[in-house]
């Protein structure tokens, strides 16, 4: 199960195997029976995102026989937790990175949660010109994608070229999609996910002046965009307007393009094009996080905070960059964080030790994209999830 929007099949599992009617309710071999064949996976690090309906509503929809015997679980307390009705009645339960099992225990601490950190599709998100690199270097990287990390072994001259096609490739599509011909030469950002306000898209532009200080003195920066906002966030569609009115103040010192209608197409291009990936959620919101690992498929590293799947693929100048304190939310600080590293650190490398900054990149291969993907991800559910049930359910927490 994935979410508590799919709890309720655990009622139905016990229904199944009773061949009787709720009303006599559930013993707890046969609930216990039940939790030997149920696995769920929990994705939301805020209480807001686990749904909760009222008793009233759970009487009306579901009858009264089986509210009665959640309300004898002690699972109807004046609401229904889809989320507790799920981690009830698992044998397994996960979160998806280390960080997200850790908040996940603090949110319901009376469960045993685990950790299988998410993955991405190795050959669906690579480039042509890194596969093509990859198939000549790591031979069987895309039966095993393990074999990314012999990327160590990759001449730095083979990662840049591929990258520049990379790049170049995603400067078509922009010119094609707004009129606009980007610098292939010029240090490139690149930002796309949902709007939204935790995601905080908006944080480079908290002061204009430093950004644009930055660029005059050490480098030129282009910064790419795409995401779109639910209709019904106010705040994303903010933050949009923001990153235009933004674009806008700064066009004469910092280039910046927001792409419409972002699509897999579109992501799998600037995943790989931009020479760095921009993340700057509010933590601990972003449970785990995939686009950084798109992005690493590409050599691209990443410049985040600290949350998600980064906290494990993070090695400071080796996969990338972290943005701010690890234990602090402070925007004004991880602004700070982000403005000087790029300052000091990131720019100067790009445009003064381009070999250094490629060593970057194939960290970020050999590291992150190895062991950042779905195989990897499958395998853990394939052992520790899926496995037969009695070598579950006993599990006590770490």
């Amino acid at each position: 199960m994935n979410e508590g929007h799919t709890a309720l099949a655990t009622l139905a599992l016990l229904e199944e195997q009773s061949r009787s009617s709720p009303e006599r309710g559930f013993s707890e071999v046969e609930i216990e029976t039940i939790r030997h064949r149920c696995a769920f996976t929990t994705h939301t690090p805020v209480a807001a995102g686990h749904d909760r309906f009222n008793a009233e509503l759970v009487y009306r929809i579901l009858g009264n026989p089986r509210a009665t015997v959640l309300a004898q679980m002690q699972l109807l307390d004046g609401f229904l937790n889809m989320t507790e009705l799920a981690l009830r009645l698992s044998g397994f339960v996960n979160a998806v990175s280390l960080r997200h099992r850790d908040i996940s225990r603090a949110m319901f601490p009376n469960h045993n949660i685990q950790a299988i950190t998410n993955g991405v599709h190795a050959t669906t998100w690579t480039s042509a010109p890194f596969a093509s690199v990859y198939d000549r270097f790591a031979p069987g990287w895309r039966r095993d994608n393990c074999y990314l990390r012999y990327a160590v072994g990759i001449p730095l001259a083979e990662i840049r070229q591929a990258h520049g096609e990379a790049k170049k490739e995603l400067f078509q599509q922009v010119r094609w999609l707004t009129g606009t011909q980007l610098d292939e030469k010029v240090f490139t950002l690149g930002f796309a996910r949902r709007a939204t306000g935790y995601k905080r898209g908006d944080l480079i532009f908290t002061d204009h002046e430093r950004i644009q200080q930055i660029a005059r003195q050490v480098g030129p920066i282009q910064l790419i965009y795409a995401g779109k906002a639910h209709p019904r966030d106010e705040g994303g569609k903010a933050i949009i307007r923001h990153i235009f009115e933004a674009a806008a103040a700064l066009a004469d010192d910092v280039r910046v393009i927001y792409l419409e209608n972002y699509d897999m197409a579109l992501g799998k291009l600037l995943c790989s094009g931009v020479d760095v990936w921009l993340n700057t959620p509010l933590r601990p919101q972003e449970a785990s996080g995939t686009s950084g690992m798109k992005a690493a498929l590409n050599g691209v590293p990443s410049f985040s905070v600290l949350d998600g799947w980064w906290v494990e693929g993070h090695i400071e100048g080796v996969t990338g960059w972290s943005i701010g304190d690890a234990n602090e939310n402070d925007t004004a600080s991880e602004a700070l964080s982000l403005y000087t590293k790029l300052e000091n650190v990131i720019l100067p490398l790009y445009y003064k030790e381009p070999n250094r900054f490629a060593q970057i990149m194939r960290a970020a291969i050999a590291f992150n994209a190895s062991y950042f993907n779905t195989q990897r991800m499958v395998c853990q559910y394939v052992k520790n999830a899926y496995a037969d049930g009695s070598t579950r359910a006993g599990q006590t927490l770490d």
